[in-house]
């Protein structure tokens, strides 16, 4: 069976016995037409199910589209899945729709994914910047009057607004409990790549709370990975240490799962866990998983603040929004270090 074909400005010209000009005019409000005329024109719209191109008519009149363009790195994670729930709350108000897309945190596929979105004539663009990304050609667009926002990272090579979570001051916040509750080997788990903004900002954190208990730095405690898999093998590779930590603070929320579910297939009962991050469920494990919790929500509706200011022409320098984290107490990081009858950990 064929596919029905979609109607066209011309089948609805057809249905009134009009121009297809004078359809085009009544739906763009863009000229003279009677009143009668426009009823005509809007029951065949509605009849024959017609639905404008707006992103033909705006570039063909020179404006942008009613759309904002967003760049995530993972669509599947949940963290970004609340950031444009922020977004999309915010930018819903002023009539404008969010479009979304993954670049895999690659620089080249996050280039071509702005460029589509530069194509549509977007009126915002909104980007998690990839590690290596040169930002630089958006200057002329961000000169031109686009509201350019960075989320959760810097970008590079653009000076424009951005809002990030307070990494360093949560880690820290973080790494302190456990050193509260007697711990001093704590493993790191960090992300991947190490440049990663984020990462750097987290372990500074760590470093830092480390460094205010005279605690030494010891690079066997930092691990890496991707995927929750590999935060696994990197949680396990720790516990096999001779001198393996207490506890763990997990640099992000897929890095939290990994160590939850090695912990688990392990029957480690006593390692202390706070992770930066929430996750789903977190009250139901056992223990309950303390998090650095971020609000990504609020991180969404700060950005689309920012950018809605830049639309109504705020042309102020560009500043950094730093959204506060806190520390949720649920039981895993307040676990205390145990000591053996010889004295050992």
């Amino acid at each position: 069976m064929a596919a029905k074909r979609r109607p066209t400005l011309a089948d609805v010209a057809r249905e009134v016995g009009v121009s297809a000009k004078t359809v085009s005019r009544v739906l763009n409000e863009d000229g003279p037409a009677s009143a009668a005329t426009k009823e005509q024109v809007l029951a065949a719209v509605a009849k024959l199910g017609f639905q404008p191109n707006l992103m033909a008519r705006n570039i063909r009149v020179g404006g942008p589209d009613t759309t904002v363009g967003l760049v995530v790195p993972d669509l599947s994670n949940p963290f970004f899945g609340a950031v444009a729930r922020g977004i999309e709350d915010a930018v819903r108000e002023r009539g404008l729709t969010l479009l979304m897309g993954s670049s895999a945190d690659d620089p080249d596929r996050e280039r071509a994914l702005t460029d589509k979105f530069l194509g549509r004539r977007i009126s915002i663009l909104m980007v998690v910047p990839s590690v290596g990304a040169d930002h630089s050609p958006l200057k002329g667009h961000r000169s031109g009057g686009l509201p350019v926002v960075f989320l959760d990272r810097p970008g590079t090579g653009l000076a424009t607004d951005s809002v990030v979570s307070s990494n360093r001051e949560g880690s820290h916040e973080g790494v302190a409990h456990l050193i509260a509750h007697g711990h001093r080997r704590i493993g790191f788990v960090g992300d991947l790549p190490t440049k990663l903004y984020t990462r750097r900002e987290r372990l500074a954190g760590y470093r830092s709370a480390l460094q205010e208990a005279d605690i030494p730095y010891d690079r066997s405690l930092v691990v890496s990975a991707h995927d929750q898999q590999g935060a696994g093998a990197a949680t396990s590779g720790l516990l096999d240490l001779a001198d393996p930590p207490t506890a763990l603070f997990a640099g992000n929320n897929i890095m939290a799962l990994g160590i939850v579910a090695e912990l688990a297939r392990s029957k480690r009962k006593d390692v202390a866990v706070v992770a930066f991050d929430d996750v789903s469920l977190a009250e139901v494990l056992e223990p309950a998983l303390t998090v650095v919790a971020q609000d990504p929500e609020e991180i969404g509706r700060s950005a689309a603040a920012t950018a809605l200011a830049r639309l109504d022409g705020d042309r102020s320098r560009a500043r950094t929004v730093t959204v506060p984290t806190r520390l949720i107490v649920r039981g895993s990081g307040e676990l205390p270090m145990r000591v053996t009858e010889a004295g050992r950990r």
